[in-house]
């Protein structure tokens, strides 16, 4: 049975299929490029690499990262807490955060035979069960399918579900098609051979089966080549395809498959069968008129080249940074082609089809630095040494030094301690500066049209989106959370401040210290902070004054963590923000208090909360003018509990505007606390946050 589209669809459960393909994202700094790296050491991967371990070359040209963190897929959460994107924003924000991986299963149903199909279900979910993170997403795809008709989401249970009930979706070597394309063939070319005079000798035995392996093989590498260009738009970091696939023959141009039949060149007029499954000739046009598609599809079949199209999807993939893990659900096959009805191919043909189609999965898995899980009858082993391979990795992020040209950039990077191999990117399309430009004045008189009507609800759906989209990804257990606030004092002077948080462990329980650094977008330092991060304690708060006077524009902040333990892995992490103008803020910080905290007022930089504990949210202003506090949900809409709002000095100079609310009432889910000044929420700050169970 084939695994229609609707099946697929409830795939995401509330997942939104996107409507069309998304343009190249481009981040505020044109420059700035983010490179996922999977260094492993004997098949194992590396757990211990610091910053300095790592050379990153553009063009072979060396690179500063300023964006260090390793990351961990740590056990899974249950699939019930797992949450689904609700919107198009929502869904696009996942698959552009760089903490949440992409996967997409691909199923070649017409290279994949029916038991097979049946074989690999539970060591296909069992894979993905152990594989998908909390903030991971993935879909499925046939060749029937487009790219952009993928719904992503998070619950691992639906694919069970779905290959479950189409458990047989294999249909290679099927006697019964259910493809009425490949049905017209088999009745334009129902292979009698040749027939007696005064009926015609032309032989039309195998053209049929000829152009449906041909049709399906292009249509698949066609599938390939369009979600690898899809996935390039969706985001830069790495992108996982696990390819279910007995593999391809790569057929070439084949002069003898366009050959005239039934005494006729190919150009449209075929007989059909009549009474007695005779030939009939002669017959009218218009009982013709199906076989006109069967001769254009036999004269284009016969001239495809998927050899140069496989290499063509090779180039497209290293591209995109996607990479292919193939799995040949067959294991260990022994024959290619199955017995009957046709004639099989001699035992030699045989060995070498079967040859080529192992050598085409592991091309594509070794070129685009992926894993082949063929010729093997352990298949859960094979998927085991899938997991192990993505589920440590390691985030660097650079300024390059190249040019916003609209060409391709290759990047190499390495690690400097002995026998550790590295897979990473091979390179990214620069934008070129008038696409720049583009964005931004596209992004400007976006956010200068939403002033009334529709365009105002749209600009205020945006700015809720765009407020809660960072929480899609704190569900991951981090080695290093940052969260940053900027504003300005009395006096026009700025001042940033810096909140950090590590996981409870015992590397942290005697504290540590960290190093802080302001940057601009183009990495030049503007100052630097030492904070303490006391014994029994997960975090640490600071603040930054520029040695410079500064202007609203993008800036930011790197912080390096060390724990007290003796060999420790310091932890870095890197977050950039936008500096309001004057005298404006830019986010807040985060205060918790409750049963984990002693119930004392502690800051954090983890924006999950309870329902036991309160939150406060302190903004920095500079001026004396009271800010009006309410609490919305997801969509905007205001909530009728109320907040505590008051206006604090201190005793360093620094204004604060706060706001507290007690969690009780609340259900588990996002929310956003909106404080605003002046007439329709001039100033106005949004702060998400998540309840949590």
């Amino acid at each position: 049975m084939t695994i229609s589209k609707c099946a697929l669809g409830v795939l995401a459960l509330t997942a939104v299929v996107a409507a069309q393909q998304p343009g190249p994202t481009f981040h505020t700094e044109a420059n700035y490029v983010r490179v996922d790296v999977y260094p492993t050491l004997d098949g194992q991967p590396v757990l211990d690499l610091r910053q300095d371990d790592f050379e990153v070359l553009e063009d072979g040209k060396p690179q500063d990262p300023v964006q260090f963190e390793h990351v961990v897929i740590r056990a899974q959460s249950a699939h019930d807490v797992r949450q689904d994107p609700n919107t198009v924003a929502e869904s696009r924000s996942m698959m552009e955060s760089s903490r949440a991986r992409l996967f997409v299963l691909f199923l070649d149903d017409g290279h994949v035979e029916v038991s097979a199909s049946h074989n690999i279900r539970k060591p296909l979910t069992d894979t993905l069960d152990h594989l998908i993170g909390a903030d991971d997403l993935f879909g499925v795809m046939t060749p029937a399918m487009s790219a952009t008709d993928v719904a992503f989401g998070r619950k691992t249970t639906t694919i069970d579900g779905i290959l479950s009930k189409y458990w047989d979706w294999g249909e290679r070597s099927r006697i019964t098609t259910f493809d009425p394309v490949e049905e017209q063939y088999n009745q334009c070319y129902p292979g009698l051979g040749p027939q007696p005079p005064p009926f015609c000798t032309d032989d039309d035995r195998g053209v049929a089966a000829e152009m449906i392996v041909r049709r399906r093989e292009s249509r698949t590498l066609d599938a390939l080549e369009d979600l690898a260009r899809y996935l390039r738009g969706v985001r830069e970091e790495r992108k996982a395809v696990l390819v279910v696939s007995d593999g391809w023959r790569l057929f070439k141009p084949n002069s003898n498959l366009a050959r005239r039949l039934y005494c006729e060149v190919p150009t449209g007029s075929q007989p059909i069968l009549g009474p007695g499954a005779k030939l009939q000739l002669g017959q009218p046009s218009s009982q013709a008129a199906p076989s006109h598609a069967c001769d254009r599809d036999r004269i284009n079949l016969a001239q495809i080249d998927n050899d140069r199209r496989f290499r063509r999807i090779l180039d497209e993939a290293n591209r995109a940074n996607v990479s292919f893990y193939t799995i040949d659900p067959r294991g260990l096959p022994v024959w290619d082609e199955p017995l009957g009805p046709a004639p099989p191919p001699t035992p030699v043909e045989d060995a070498d089809l079967l040859r080529g189609r192992i050598e085409t999965l592991r091309t594509l898995a070794d070129s685009t630095d992926g894993i082949a899980i063929v010729n093997s009858n352990d298949l859960d082993k094979g998927m085991k040494r899938i997991v192990d391979d993505l589920t440590s990795y390691y985030l660097l992020g650079y300024y390059s030094t190249g040019k916003l040209d609209g060409r391709f950039h290759s990047i190499t990077v390495h690690v400097k301690r002995p026998g550790v191999k590295v897979r990473a990117r091979r390179g990214y399309l620069a934008p070129t500066q008038g696409e720049v430009d583009a964005a931004r004045a596209t992004t400007a008189a976006a956010a200068a049209s939403g002033g009334a009507g529709s365009s105002a609800a749209a600009a205020e759906a945006h700015a809720i989106e765009a407020a809660i989209g960072p929480l899609l990804s704190s569900a991951r257990e981090l080695p290093l959370r940052v969260h940053v606030a900027a504003g300005w004092q009395p006096g026009d002077a700025a001042i940033v401040y810096v909140v950090g948080e590590v996981p409870p462990g015992e590397d942290w329980k005697n504290g540590g210290e960290a190093d802080v650094t302001l940057m601009r977008a183009a990495g030049a330092t503007l100052a630097t902070s030492r904070a303490t991060l006391e014994p029994g304690s997960r975090s640490f708060r600071t603040s930054l004054v520029a040695s410079e006077p500064i202007t609203a524009g993008d800036y930011a902040v790197r912080v390096r963590a060390r724990a007290a333990a003796a060999g420790a892995v310091p932890q870095n992490e890197t977050v950039r923000f936008a500096f309001p103008a004057a005298p404006d803020s830019s986010g807040a910080v985060l205060i918790r208090r409750g049963p984990v905290t002693g119930n004392k007022e502690v800051a954090t930089a983890d924006p999950r909360f309870r329902r036991s504990e309160q939150i406060r949210v302190e903004v920095p202003v500079a001026g004396s003018a009271p800010m009006s506090a309410r609490l919305l949900d997801r969509t905007g809409k205001a909530l009728a509990v109320p907040l505590t709002v008051a206006l604090r000095d201190e005793a360093d100079g620094s204004r604060w505007q706060t706001a507290q609310l007690a969690l009780a009432p609340l259900a588990a889910g996002d929310y956003v606390i909106e404080l605003a000044t002046g007439a329709g929420g001039a100033g106005r700050v949004l702060v998400p946050f998540r309840v949590i169970p």
